[in-house]
């Protein structure tokens, strides 16, 4: 049986002060186990992003807690969660969010430059080439952003969130900026990566990209509505 990688216990997110206040997230719980492949859907202002925020440790719950991988992050300060950031999670965004005129394996070995004990100059570069070549982009490292296609670059980003072997990847709109045969591609390459042990959590928009994965959890007005396994009828729930 799977341990739980995420537990989040009833938490809110409240953005405005005195008596302006939304809740962006209000009392959502759930249970994420090691090497689950989860999507996570909702219309505009349902609260995708702030769960993917909190997820991501990009922000804190104004009330509840947050466990990830045993330790309680709910309560961390910001270089805390920085750190927790850089050790534990791996980010996939829609935009790629490369650096311009700066090659992929430059890109790619950032993350290292940001870690402790993460070894010497050659070392960090020996790792990303691996993570390059394991995204099949052994012929394109010394590239820049702008001499590749947007699948490429959505590779690369791969790479640079694979880099410092993370225990959970989180990628917000992967395809969302691809043609359909690029598109595909990357599906492919997460889901090889999924069947491979890594833990990935994915916002999307398309039901075609979210049936990738083994279950969905639809989002309305910053509560859990429904969860969907692979194949079976939606269930409501508040919990998962």
């Amino acid at each position: 049986m799977m341990d739980a990688l995420i537990q989040v216990d009833n938490i809110r997110k409240v953005y405005g002060m005195g008596e302006i206040q939304v809740a962006a997230l209000d009392g959502v719980s759930l249970e994420i186990k090691t090497g689950e492949y989860v999507a996570i859907m909702g219309p505009s202002g349902s609260g995708k992003s702030t769960l993917m925020n909190l997820l991501g440790c990009l922000d804190r719950p104004t009330e509840g807690r947050y466990i990830l991988h045993g330790e309680d992050v709910s309560e961390l300060n910001k270089p805390q969660l920085a750190a927790i950031r850089n050790r534990e999670i791996g980010f996939i965004f829609q935009s790629y969010n490369l650096l311009a005129r700066t090659s992929a394996l430059e890109n790619v070995m950032l993350p290292l430059m940001y870690s402790k004990g993460n070894g010497s100059i050659d070392g960090r570069e020996e790792r990303a080439k691996e993570s390059l070549i394991a995204v099949g982009l052994e012929d394109r490292m010394e590239h820049q952003p702008q001499e590749l296609s947007g699948g490429q670059q959505q590779r690369v980003a791969i790479a640079r969130a694979l880099v410092n072997d993370p225990a959970l990847i989180l990628a917000d709109e992967p395809t969302g900026n691809l043609d359909s045969r690029s598109g595909a591609e990357i599906m492919g390459l997460l889901d090889d990566l999924n069947a491979s042990g890594r833990t990935i959590i994915m916002v999307t928009h398309d039901p075609e990209t979210a049936a990738h994965t083994e279950r969905t959890i639809y989002l309305l007005d910053g509560k859990i509505d429904q969860i969907q396994k692979n194949g079976s009828e939606k269930v409501h729930d508040e919990t998962i």
